[in-house]
């Protein structure tokens, strides 16, 4: 049982990267109806640029880690103002190509200025250490990745629901041109939702690089599985990528740990049961 609830523990950290990509794909998707499968590149460059700034200002990870994401909402501005923006009305596959675009050209602009070799981060300090829980060492930086999880679905409920920026979203997401008509400026709306959902990204990318390489491709392994989440919770459900988030994380552990060679399957063998019972998502909305 120690075992188990141990286990439990180190997929909880887990799925709290998964949910900061899964939260800005299931955003993005729910208000601007756009499949971004650049997505996974702006994890990347969150964690490459977190990294770069990390050097840059002495080795601060934390100064790093407030000034890489926010770039990455740079960059997710430039692709909504002067890319996206075109294909909102255009069929899904348009908005795949483009975005696919965009991982190809972020891949190879990361091995461009970064090389192709794997970097790794150093723990920053007052987290660099362990706590003895269940009888093991359990790393501090774990359990402050498991706060910050929720503290930001706790931000993100508390702007979406109770700030008149948050119920002018909702408000565009339900209907475009209804907002338009009362003097809603849609565009620019939803220009700041894509860059919170690239911050978002970013954010998990940043965060990551303690405990994961940072190299090219990183982006492409964690985009499948926040698909997969994005799909079990439902598209455009942030409580949906929260749970699914949670449940992939400890799926993937648990699997790992009891029956490694099938472990890859699990997922997917999920995310096809869901489907099957409930085509929309666990807590998605059923579409007439």
């Amino acid at each position: 049982m120690r075992t188990f609830l141990f286990q439990g523990l180190v997929g909880l950290s887990e799925a709290m990267y998964l949910w900061m990509v899964a939260a800005g794909l299931s955003l993005i998707f729910g208000v601007l109806r756009v499949l971004n499968f650049a997505h996974g590149s702006l994890y990347m460059l969150g964690a490459y640029l977190t990294f770069y700034f990390f050097g840059l200002l002495g080795h601060n990870f934390w100064l790093g880690l407030a000034i890489g994401p926010v770039f990455v909402a740079g960059i997710g501005l430039l692709m909504e103002r002067f890319f996206l923006r075109w294909v909102y009305r255009l069929e899904v596959a348009y908005q795949l190509l483009l975005t696919f675009a965009f991982v190809l050209i972020f891949n190879d602009l990361v091995k461009l200025i970064w090389g192709p070799i794997y970097q790794a981060s150093p723990m920053p300090p007052g987290l660099d250490s362990s706590l003895s829980i269940l009888g093991q060492a359990y790393p501090l930086y774990n359990l402050f990745i498991i706060l910050v999880g929720p503290l930001i679905a706790l931000g993100l409920w508390f702007l979406l629901e109770k700030t008149r920026w948050g119920r002018l979203i909702v408000a565009s997401a339900s209907d475009r041109e209804m907002a338009s008509a009362l003097g809603v400026n849609v565009p620019r709306l939803y220009t700041g939702v894509f860059m919170l959902g690239a911050w978002l990204a970013a954010l998990g990318g940043a965060l990551s690089i303690p405990i994961r390489p940072v190299s090219p491709g990183m982006g492409e392994i964690i985009i499948i599985e926040a698909f997969i989440v994005a799909v079990i919770g439902g598209l455009g459900s942030l409580k949906g990528a929260f749970i699914g988030a949670i449940l992939i994380g400890l799926l993937h552990v648990y699997g790992v740990f009891y029956i490694p060679v099938f472990e890859m399957a699990l997922a997917f063998i999920l995310m096809a049961v869901v489907l099957i019972l409930r085509p929309w998502g666990l807590f998605g909305t059923r579409e007439v």
